[in-house]
């Protein structure tokens, strides 16, 4: 199993909270090693969330979640 991580875009404060902005892809959707997953953002810095592995994608964070900095948002197997 693979994990996928809200990635550290603010490194001055380790614990800010982001936000899952936009998954582009389903709950079960298949992926590949590198597809962009989802889209995150950081007060205003945004990013791309890339699949750690390939396999079947199970999210855990919803749309518009906020999320801590390094928290799993979903997993790959």
């Amino acid at each position: 199993m693979c994990e996928v991580r809200f990635p550290a875009l603010s490194r001055d404060d380790p614990e800010t909270v982001g936000v899952v902005s936009t998954w582009f892809v389903r709950d079960g959707d298949s992926v590949r090693t590198d597809d962009v997953v989802a889209e995150v953002q950081v007060d205003k810095v945004a990013a791309e969330v890339l699949a750690t592995g390939a396999g079947r994608i199970h999210l855990l964070a919803p749309e518009d979640a906020e999320v801590r900095q390094g928290e799993l948002i979903a997993t790959i197997d």
